[in-house]
């Protein structure tokens, strides 16, 4: 999938994923998704968003865990 919402530069947020050249990070709409918010909410919190934005980071926050592993607490 290409990416045309995402942007990282060096010298904006530390380079951190950001939505559309915006000071928004991915992580940040992320967190609001699992923190239940609807698109709706989290365009009505981030005016500058659209939900398309909304859609994009979703799809690159899951192309990103498919990239790598991450550390998880075993079973006990």
């Amino acid at each position: 999938m290409r990416f045309t919402r995402i942007t990282v530069r060096p010298e904006q947020m530390g380079g951190v994923p950001c939505v559309r050249g915006l000071r928004i990070p991915v992580a940040t709409v992320i967190d609001m998704v699992a923190d239940g918010m609807s698109r709706q909410e989290i365009v009505a919190a981030y005016p500058d968003l659209e939900a398309a934005d909304v859609e994009e980071a979703l799809h690159y926050a899951a192309e990103a865990v498919r990239e790598r592993e991450l550390p998880l607490a075993t079973a006990s």
